[in-house]
């Protein structure tokens, strides 16, 4: 064999090497490109840029609603901005995991450098031979089994983001719902102190009433300015609490428009082990359990010893000649069965078994509690809506009357306005837990609640007072 066709042979053997792709399309890594109909979970991840534009984004402004906040949350939130991104670190492994590993080169000169018939390369014999590795015992199935599953625990990720998303800008909302009703009842209660001033001045300087009572009149006053300011500045803190739950840095908006004092009377929950299937905080572990037997399955195939199969070809300078050549090397599991690995992924899944528990009994705890605080919510705003209100408006226009008629002090008014304006605040406190208890139960059975009963009317007139 001539020296030329021995050189067309290795450049031949180079070509196929350096020729070889990857068992996929090549993939441009200078730019993420969007991520489209991702499905995660039960939910499909937004479409668009995953990193918008900032000039693009715009604040809310006027009124801004429910859905409003959520569809922005959703989209903006920097928290759930990240899962494309592990999303799509996580379909690279599955691409990884897949491939196969890499034939090898191997060139060998030897018999050369010597002395007499050796010096030189003129008794030189060069081996040029490919060597593949061959992974046995299924394990390039068994990695991309596991990245797939890796994948799965990512959606799942997602789905308990996306739900704690969820709560976190529905009780946001509520506070600002909430604070907007408190600072309406504390401007009322201003109004009223400053009519009741008036008329305790008129009548003190009739002489009817003791200056002491225009006295505390005064101060009555001088409490609805400061419960005001305090309300103003509450309603300043959750707007910017919401306003945070999409990403925002101040709230461009004016107001919440929503109905506070709508609800619906909660059911029982007759199977809480059922109830929490649809958490995937709960659900997740069942994946991660899978995940953990494919990685046991995957240490156990790594205890299988791969080979190596070569060929090529053999070059003798001394004689001008050629032959081909054949290898195979297979390593003996003497000492490395894996055993370790394969311990550390039997320890790991029982791990994960002991977890599931855990997270499983941890979440019926608290999903029992939100739902005891759901149901008292509801009977407290129950109660003080369709009894404890009415009744303190009544003593309230009762008192105000004897009050003109001479029949009561202004201690009497005092007391009267005092209780009717607590109660108020106390059904607006119900009011807002029951509605923060609702998305805590929800966020823990991670669906809505089916409404079992007719929803209880807007108590619009729970929020005023009489004059």
């Amino acid at each position: 064999m001539h020296v030329h066709g021995f050189t067309a042979i290795l450049l031949a053997v180079l070509a196929v090497c350096g020729c070889r792709g990857a068992d996929g399309p090549i993939v441009r890594v200078d730019a993420i490109q969007p991520v489209s109909g991702v499905t995660i979970g039960r939910t499909v991840a937004p479409e668009g840029q995953i990193e918008p534009n900032k000039a693009d984004v715009v604040e809310p402004t006027g009124e801004i609603t429910l859905a409003d906040a959520f569809a922005l949350a959703l989209v903006r939130n920097p928290e759930l901005k990240t899962f494309p991104y592990e999303l799509r670190a996580a379909e690279a492994r599955m691409l990884q995991a897949g491939l196969r590993p890499n034939p090898e080169l191997q060139v060998e000169v030897e018999e050369f450098g010597g002395r007499a018939d050796r010096t030189g390369f003129e008794a030189a014999e060069t081996t040029v031979q490919i060597g593949q590795p061959i992974e046995l015992a299924g394990k390039r199935a068994k990695r991309a089994r596991l990245a797939a599953l890796d994948k799965e625990l990512v959606q799942w990720d997602y789905e308990a983001a996306r739900l704690d998303v969820m709560r976190e800008v529905r009780q946001a909302f509520t506070a600002v719902l909430t604070a907007q009703e408190r600072l309406a009842l504390a401007e009322r209660l201003l109004d009223l102190s400053l009519q009741a001033q008036s008329a305790v001045a008129q009548r003190v300087g009739a002489g009817k009433d003791s200056p002491v009572d225009e006295l505390r009149a005064g101060v009555v006053v001088s409490e609805s300015r400061i419960e005001q300011q305090k309300t103003q500045k509450a309603l300043l803190a959750a707007r910017h609490g919401l306003a945070a739950a999409w990403g925002g840095h101040a709230p461009a908006f004016e107001r919440a428009e929503g109905d506070l004092y709508g609800m619906s009377q909660p059911a029982p929950l007759q199977e809480p082990g059922a109830a929490i299937s649809g958490n995937p905080d709960v659900a997740r572990w069942e994946t991660e359990q899978k995940q953990r037997r494919a990685a046991l399955r995957l240490e156990q195939a790594r205890a299988v010893p791969d080979v190596t199969a070569g060929g090529g070809v053999r070059r003798f300078e001394e004689t001008d000649d050629a032959a081909m050549v054949f290898g195979l090397a297979v390593p003996i599991p003497l000492f490395d069965r894996n055993q370790g690995g394969i311990r550390e992924a039997i320890a790991a899944l029982a791990e994960a078994r002991q977890q599931y528990e855990a997270v499983r009994v941890k979440t019926l705890a608290a999903l029992a509690e939100a739902a005891n605080a759901l149901a008292a919510a509801w009977e407290e705003a129950t109660i003080l809506r369709q009894d404890a209100l009415p009744k303190a408006q009544q003593a309230f226009e009762a008192v105000q009357q004897g009050y003109r008629q001479g029949k009561f002090d202004y201690l009497y008014v005092l007391d009267t306005q005092r209780a009717l304006f607590q109660t108020q605040a106390a059904y607006i406190n119900s009011v807002e837990a029951y509605h923060k208890a609702r998305a805590d139960v929800e966020r823990l059975i991670g669906r809505s609640l089916d409404a079992t009963s007719k929803n209880m009317p807007a108590a619009s007139e729970a929020g005023q007072t009489g004059e």
